[in-house]
């Protein structure tokens, strides 16, 4: 199979990638995609993807990234993790949120109550109409952040 992405590993590049891998005080997954550039090298082993993903236990797309990160964005890109383009979960709280939560947090409790509790709290939110749904532990999250 023809490779749309060769990797050429320059006379620098080597010694370090090698010696990511010996030292083993890298993260797991950078340890990984040095392994990866060592062996999909065309001036090197030249593995195809198939067996470089069977050495190192990952899927054959992990190999074909890691090769296509390191011809398009350079060798720093290639050993990182691609960076998330948005989060996975967008945050139950606003900016404006937080702020009207600690608010209420420093005002006084309800009549018959001595203080907030987190359920009360996030109830409330509700009642106002800041969020649809939000969980007790979310609140304590929040809280937590600004003590």
């Amino acid at each position: 199979m023809n490779k749309k992405y060769v990797v050429r590993l320059t006379d620098e590049e080597r010694p370090c990638l090698e010696e990511l891998g010996k030292k083993g005080k890298a993260a797991a997954y950078k340890i990984k995609h040095a392994n990866i550039l060592l062996k999909v090298d065309a001036n090197g082993p030249n593995w195809c993807d198939e067996k470089t993903a069977d050495a190192f236990g990952c899927h054959v797309n992990t190999v074909r990234n890691v090769r296509q990160r390191f011809v398009e964005q350079g060798f720093e890109a290639a050993l990182e993790r691609k960076k998330q383009s948005s989060p996975s979960r967008k945050h139950l709280l606003d900016g404006q949120a937080e702020a009207h939560l600690l608010a209420l947090s420093c005002s006084e409790p309800p009549e018959g109550r001595v203080r907030w509790t987190l359920q009360l709290l996030a109830d409330h939110l509700v009642e106002l109409d800041l969020v649809e749904n939000i969980s007790w532990k979310t609140v304590g999250r929040a809280l937590k952040k600004t003590k």
